[in-house]
């Protein structure tokens, strides 16, 4: 990917959108925005009203690790159901991209086996390799940047938003925010630092590595320094194995925490009325990674999981992402057309925060991964 082809208000300061947004929301507040969202047009040209009537004829959806707090998906999935009469199952919400692809194997014919997925590059490669996702494409799929679709162009997998590595640092117990990788050094910050996950099955918690690896010496190419980076810091003490949860930050556990920006800005956003936090994007190693979507090859509710994906992929699942501080697929044309609520613009981290971000390929990461699994066991987690 580009540097700045998805960049939120990079593109907007260029003149790309008015400040009209849906409708003249410029000035409605959260609860206004989530209604206007819920109401906005679901594609351009619609969805085919015989996938309706099939997903509401089987009436439920299994997903899987979806997080309500993640990207604003319990918005998405409490409008989804209330439009469409379709029940949701969330398996495992706080699992990880690896559990999704092994639960499309381990219930593969069985109707708990999830419908549709949420995973990131390397483990939507993974699935596809593994023939494990059906070809689908959405309505808007034209819209949708190549460099977000899988190379084969059937639609196995397509980039649905991204996220970038950033910092959250708990104020009552962190007097100095971290603004680079190098601040997690500091003395002060022993028994604080926190990965959401394991790094060898948590895209979020790999890209932390590979972005520690960007500043300190490595590349898109070279993760090792990353690694080597996280195994100094377990080394003094400052790194904890813990996950940096919302829970466990918001009680302490892990304030300072590594993970992507629209998780941490939404941390902030739900502690603010009692736990003051700051979030900041790193000055130097600046990765961002994208997340995809796909359809189980045995989706025990194939019609109920494309019309989730026509969803996901209209004018207000977009929305809804961005509400969420991600950075939606679609968000060149929903700019192109003027209809993103200043309301939500408003909310967005400075363009400044987004330069010069780093992007891997599917080729690299699979590499990266391959170096991770083998190193950090004996490095980092002894194990």
């Amino acid at each position: 990917m580009g540097d700045h082809r998805l960049n939120r208000r990079e593109l907007l300061k260029r003149g790309a959108v008015g400040a009209a947004g849906i409708a003249g929301l410029g000035m409605l507040g959260d609860l206004d925005v989530s209604r206007a969202l819920a109401a906005a047009p679901v594609a351009a040209g619609g969805i085919d009203p015989m996938l309706v009537a099939a997903a509401k004829k089987e009436g439920k959806i299994n997903l899987i690790t979806l997080p309500r707090t993640w990207a604003d998906y319990g918005e998405i999935m409490d409008t989804f159901s209330k439009n469409y009469g379709i029940s949701i199952t969330d398996d495992i919400p706080e699992g990880s991209s690896s559990q999704e692809i092994q639960a499309i194997q381990n219930f593969k014919g069985q109707s708990r086996g999830p419908d549709a997925l949420d995973v990131s590059l390397a483990w939507a490669i993974n699935g596809a390799q593994a023939g494990l996702f059906t070809p689908y494409k959405v309505a808007t799929w034209d819209t949708i940047p190549d460099n977000m679709k899988d190379p084969t162009g059937k639609g196995l997998y397509v980039g649905d938003y991204y996220g970038v590595v950033a910092f959250l640092a708990v104020n009552s117990i962190v007097k100095q925010a971290p603004k680079d990788w190098s601040d997690l050094k500091s003395p002060k910050l022993k028994g604080m630092v926190a990965l959401g996950d394991d790094p060898r099955k948590a895209g979020e918690a790999f890209a932390a590595v590979f972005a520690a690896s960007l500043a300190n010496g490595g590349s898109l190419d070279n993760i090792e320094p990353g690694i080597n980076f996280f195994a100094d810091l377990k080394k003094s003490g400052n790194f904890v194995l813990a996950q940096a949860l919302n829970g466990n930050i918001a009680k302490g556990i892990t304030p300072v925490a590594i993970r992507w920006d629209y998780l941490l800005l939404a941390a902030r956003d739900e502690y603010a009325s009692n736990q003051a936090m700051t979030v900041n994007i790193p000055t130097s190693g600046r990765y961002a990674g994208p997340y995809f979507q796909a359809i189980s090859k045995y989706a025990p509710n194939p019609n109920a999981a494309k019309l989730w994906e026509e969803y996901l992929y209209s004018d207000a699942g977009q929305l809804f992402w961005l509400k969420g501080y991600t950075h939606p697929a679609r968000f060149a044309d929903l700019a192109k057309r003027n209809v993103i609520p200043q309301a939500l613009l408003d909310k967005l981290p400075p363009p400044d925060a987004y330069k010069n971000l780093h992007f891997a390929t599917g080729a690299q990461i699979t590499a990266a991964q391959a170096v991770l699994t083998a190193q950090w066991g004996p490095k980092v987690a002894g194990s």
